[in-house]
């Protein structure tokens, strides 16, 4: 079974793709290949498929926006603390989700 630290991890490799993928789709037009991470992308993506709107709503948001949790509760009006509630519901559900994928 996949830890919850592990979903952590490859919730940043997540991010970080989102936030160079300008970077990434331009190497795979060269390379004729993708990183590993667009297979990791692919798996989380679809996992989330099945979430709730609520905690689909801040994967978007934190994870392919790049928002961090305190901007993201300015923005929707929530206290810093329920998104973190919401984050921990989220990791719990991917942990579940990609337990049942694989």
């Amino acid at each position: 079974m996949i830890t919850l630290n592990e979903i952590r991890e490859d919730l940043k490799d997540i991010r970080y793709y989102y936030l160079r993928k300008d970077m990434f789709d331009e190497a795979y037009a060269y390379t004729g290949k993708g990183n590993d991470i667009t297979d990791k992308v692919e798996r989380y993506n679809e996992a989330m498929r099945k979430a709730s709107p609520k905690l689909f709503d801040l994967y978007y948001c934190l994870y392919i926006k790049n928002h961090t949790q305190e901007s993201l509760s300015d923005k929707l009006g929530y206290t810093p603390e329920y998104i973190q509630v919401l984050n921990k519901k989220l990791l719990k559900f991917l942990q579940s989700a990609i337990k049942e994928s694989a």
